[in-house]
């Protein structure tokens, strides 16, 4: 049995903000192996509408002053335990502190109904990790960076476009989810099939309201099918084998819940980008199906510190674990640049 621990320290709230008290593992849980090189603490925080998040705090090892800090989150579906908890950890090692959250009605964080997503709600889940990291005497409050991996890298650069106090944004992967879920992939859909999409939707929040819960989607498919298109055999190998498995995503195992969608074909984020006056650096396999999406973004993308870094041979889930494809020392090098 993996033990718990309540979270109760490491937090920047006060008194006077309602906490929500949650069960975190204690145990070494993650899809990868714990370094050597940095210390890590189970930390919570609470964003603008009262969900308390959770997080890993990676800091390292003889650390001294005030660091530079990057908040990390995604892939959509995935936990912190997974590719984002890789990255900040490797990111630690590299001079950072870091966190990696699960966002709201995920994973090990609060909020009900479980298993739903908001373009809303989860860009502010960056902005509270900035409020979180910028209040910690072991952080320079101006230096504070963020990274979001597939879905969350939309998300990321959403936030970048809203929060000024973010100084530099890396995207990985990304992808926007307000067009993918109004549009389909590849924009293959047009007006008449998303109002049947719509129509379903809204049939569904019917059933679930007879029912009083919530009916998920499925995860990645299991069995895979063997006419399935390569991208989704790709997430297979990573959320449905010991690569990447891991008991509280949702990609792994049950999905989100059917009606999560609605909110994005409704409210599309992004709108805002091409205002965004701090550094982006957007990276993207030359493979993946989903390159589209951040070549899209870049070209809104206004000023000289602005950047799409192409990765040869790389599909879309390799940017998730790949050690010998994530260009890490493209990313300590563009924060270094851009968080002093």
């Amino acid at each position: 049995m993996i033990g718990t621990i309540k979270a109760t320290n490491e937090t920047n709230q006060k008194n006077d903000r309602n906490m929500e008290k949650l069960e975190l593992t204690q145990e070494w849980d993650k899809t990868f192996p714990k370094s050597d090189k940095v210390n890590h603490s189970k930390v919570t925080f609470v964003n603008r509408y009262g969900i308390t998040l959770a997080a890993d705090m990676y800091i390292p090892k003889n650390a001294s002053g005030k660091l530079p800090a990057i908040a990390v989150s995604g892939p959509f579906g995935a936990v912190k335990e997974q590719a984002s908890g890789l990255y900040a950890q490797t990111m630690a090692e590299r001079g950072f502190l870091t966190i990696a959250f699960d966002p709201s009605y995920t994973g090990e964080s609060g909020g009900q109904p479980r298993y739903v997503a908001s373009p809303d709600i989860n860009t502010e889940d960056f902005c509270a990790a900035v409020d979180f990291l910028s209040t910690r005497d072991d952080v320079d409050a101006e230096r504070i960076g963020i990274l979001g991996i597939c879905g969350w890298g939309g998300m990321a650069v959403n936030a970048a476009a809203i929060d000024t106090r973010i100084k530099a944004t890396v995207a990985s992967t990304m992808y926007d989810m307000s067009r993918v879920n109004a549009n389909g992939y590849f924009d293959s859909m047009d007006a008449d099939q998303r109002y049947e999409l719509r129509k379903q939707l809204n049939a569904q929040r019917s059933i679930d309201a007879k029912n009083g819960s919530y009916e998920l989607g499925g995860g990645v498919v299991d069995p895979l099918p063997d006419d399935a298109p390569q991208f989704v055999k790709d997430y297979y190998a990573y959320y449905k084998t010991d690569r990447g498995y891991h008991k509280r995503s949702l990609n792994s195992n049950g999905g989100w819940n059917k009606t999560s969608s609605l909110s994005f074909i409704n409210m599309p984020i992004l709108a805002y980008s091409n205002e965004i006056r701090s550094a982006v650096l957007l990276i993207h396999g030359e493979n993946a199906h989903s390159r589209y999406f951040s070549e899209d973004v870049f070209k809104k993308l206004k000023g000289d510190n602005k950047e799409l870094m192409i990765i040869p041979g790389a599909n879309h889930t390799d940017l998730y674990d790949r050690m010998d494809v994530i260009p890490f020392d493209k990313l300590v090098v563009f924060f270094e640049n851009n968080l002093k």
